[in-house]
């Protein structure tokens, strides 16, 4: 985050001039406000960066430093899809200068394994890949699929188990496959220490079932894209190692999330987008992006009664923590 040591995270955040970060900062901009970037982007700060408090002149405090960079991480990205392919340089762009430092790519079948591992090659500082079997492509023949996945979680350099999970809503003729490739991926990510990213639509029944069965001590993960009730919201987190993934749907007015998450610690949340689908407002009716994450992270915010710098701080926080990134 940029941000050393508590007291002087809860000195920025409660006292500096507030950073909209709707207005986006360009990369070319004066060597002062690169300098306080690369702070915020992890670098030891220097004396000169930050400069000496003085006392109330006018209307501002004498810093040299008037701004604290939000950094967030997107948990949840299919931007490997053919929505993407014009403008995909130009799309990590504009979530470069929105402050999203890290994007999360979730695997969906065989056919995007190379799609996803050749947008992480071309930007591994940036975009890191999962491995795993969406349960809308779970069919009659997904153990030959689960095979060819866990040979390439074998060979390859992934961070997650994923996604997975169980998906009632569209069809539920392959319901008991499902459970069982997810059965099979909690297993993974207990025998590789890896988090578990589920997809739950019209299925909390069916993947709690699984997991009161799978669940132990080294099992984590993030229930991604949560739109459950508060009760669901308490059983998933009674398990002890799982986090809420909050998209766009937070922003939709008759979501009822607002009143979900607002008895919820943020020690529990991260945020997401879900790209290409699921944009928030503004954009909704649009392909969504992860340059559109600082919508639902300021909406999270109000939901909270915390500034956007601050909710950047715990969620990203959260995420390093889940994901055991630097």
């Amino acid at each position: 985050m940029g941000i050393v040591g508590q007291e002087r995270g809860k000195f920025l955040f409660g006292q500096i001039m507030h950073f909209d970060i709707a207005v986006q900062l360009s990369l070319e901009q004066s060597e002062q406000r690169s300098s306080e970037h690369n702070v915020a982007n992890g670098a030891e700060p220097n004396n000169e960066d930050f400069g000496t408090v003085g006392h109330r002149g006018g209307n501002l405090f004498q810093m040299r430093t008037t701004f604290a960079r939000v950094m967030l991480i997107d948990t949840h990205a299919h931007i490997y899809l053919e929505d993407f392919d014009e403008d995909v340089d130009q799309m990590i762009g504009r979530a470069r200068q929105n402050g999203i430092q890290r994007i999360l790519l979730p695997n969906i079948d065989l056919r995007s394994v190379d799609l996803m591992k050749n947008l992480a090659t071309r930007y591994p500082d940036v975009c890191l890949p999962m491995i795993g079997l969406h349960p809308c492509s779970v069919g009659a023949d997904y153990r030959e699929v689960l095979d060819l996945m866990h040979s390439e979680l074998l060979k390859g350099h992934y961070i997650a188990i994923g996604e997975t999970g169980c998906d009632m809503y569209w069809d539920k003729s392959f319901r008991t496959e499902q459970m069982e490739s997810f059965a099979i991926h909690a297993q993974w990510a207990k025998e590789h220490n890896m988090p578990l990213i589920i997809h739950a639509r019209d299925a909390f029944d069916e993947i709690f079932e699984v997991l009161d069965s799978e669940n132990s001590p080294n099992l984590r993960g993030i229930f991604h894209c949560f739109t459950g009730n508060a009760e669901q919201a308490k059983k998933i987190l009674d398990y002890g190692g799982f986090m809420l993934g909050i998209g766009g749907v937070v922003t939709y007015k008759n979501s009822g999330l607002s009143e979900v998450l607002a008895d919820i610690d943020t020690r529990h949340l991260v945020l997401e987008t879900d790209a290409p689908y699921l944009p928030p407002i503004p954009h909704r009716g649009k392909r969504n992006e992860p340059s559109f994450m600082t919508h639902t992270a300021q909406k999270l915010a109000d939901i909270k009664h915390l500034s956007l710098e601050e909710i950047s701080y715990h969620t990203t926080q959260n995420a390093q923590r889940m994901f055991n990134l630097q």
